[in-house]
C-alpha cells in the first residue's frame, strides 16, 4: 500500500509552537530587563537624597523657646551680688524754691547790667531799677537813635551787643518799651508817636535777635507820649521821657511776663 504524503498545511501546522515559545522568552527577557532597570540606583539622586535628610536631621534648633521635656528645674533666686536696679523717680518740684532760684539769678544779671553799664549809670543816661520779678534798664534814645528816626545808630550797636551777651547765656522773657515825647511827629514813615515809639522798640528786639536772643523770649511795645516820667515843659523833661526801656523777666514765658 502506498503511504501518503504529508502537505505542506500539515507540516506548518507542527512548527507553530515555536511562535509561541519565541514569544514567551521575549517577554521573559523584556520582564529580566525591566527587573534590572528598578533595581539599578541612580547614584546622583542617591546622594542628593542622603545629603538632604542629614541636613533635616542634624540642622540647629529654631524655635525662640524650647519645649523641655522633663520636670523643669526651680528658679533660683538673685544672689546678694546680682544687683535688681530700681527705678529712677524724679523728686517732686518745689515752686518756692523755682522761684527762690530765678529770684537769685536775676539779682545776679542786674549785678552784671550794673558793672558793664557803670560809666552811662553814673552820667545819668541808663538807669537800672530790680525787683524780685523784673530787671527795669531804662536808655536814653540819644544813645540809640537820632531826632525823629527808628533806625539805631552807628554807636547803638555796641551798647546793644552788651546787652546780649547778658541775655543770651539764660531764659529770662524780655519786654522791650518804647517811649516818646509829646511833640507831634507826622511824617511818611511815621504817622504818630504810637508808630515812632513802636518803631524803636522794634529795631531793639530785631538788633538783639542779631546778636543771639532768642525772638521768642522777647516783644516789643510803644507806648507813644502817654506814659512820661517826667514834665514834658522843658528839654531834661523831654530828653528823659524819650527812652527805650528794656523789662527782664524773672519768668520765661513771654506771655505770661505780659500778662
Amino acid at each position: 500500500m502506498r503511504r501518503r504524503r504529508s502537505t505542506r498545511d500539515e507540516f506548518h501546522n507542527k512548527e507553530r509552537w515555536l511562535i509561541s515559545y519565541a514569544d514567551f522568552i521575549t517577554l521573559l527577557f523584556a520582564f529580566f530587563v525591566v527587573m534590572y532597570s528598578v533595581s539599578s540606583v541612580n547614584e546622583g539622586k542617591y546622594k542628593v537624597l542622603s545629603e538632604t535628610l542629614t541636613g533635616v536631621f542634624n540642622a540647629p534648633q529654631r524655635t525662640v523657646n524650647p519645649i523641655e521635656v522633663g520636670e523643669q528645674a526651680p528658679e533660683t533666686l538673685p544672689s546678694r551680688e546680682q544687683v535688681i536696679p530700681l527705678p529712677v523717680t524724679e523728686a517732686p518740684r518745689n515752686p518756692e524754691t523755682d522761684e527762690q532760684q530765678r529770684s537769685e539769678a536775676l539779682r545776679a544779671m542786674a549785678d552784671q547790667l550794673a558793672l558793664e553799664f557803670d560809666e552811662l549809670i553814673n552820667q545819668g543816661v541808663v538807669t537800672l531799677e530790680t525787683s524780685d520779678r523784673w530787671i527795669e534798664l531804662s536808655l536814653r534814645n540819644s544813645l540809640l537813635f537820632g531826632s525823629g528816626d527808628a533806625e539805631p545808630h552807628f554807636d547803638a550797636f555796641e551798647l546793644l551787643e552788651s546787652i546780649a551777651r547778658v541775655l543770651t547765656s539764660r531764659d529770662n522773657a524780655v519786654r522791650v518799651e518804647g517811649f516818646t515825647d509829646n511833640r507831634p511827629i507826622q511824617t511818611s514813615a511815621f504817622p504818630s508817636n504810637w508808630e515812632l515809639s513802636t518803631a524803636r522798640a522794634a529795631a531793639v528786639v530785631r538788633v538783639l535777635a542779631m546778636e543771639g536772643v532768642e525772638p521768642q523770649r522777647m516783644a516789643a511795645i510803644g507806648y507813644g507820649e502817654f506814659q512820661p516820667v517826667a514834665r514834658n515843659d522843658t528839654n531834661e523833661g523831654r530828653s528823659r521821657n524819650r527812652r527805650v526801656v528794656l523789662l527782664i523777666s524773672r519768668d520765661a514765658s513771654i506771655r505770661g511776663a505780659m500778662r
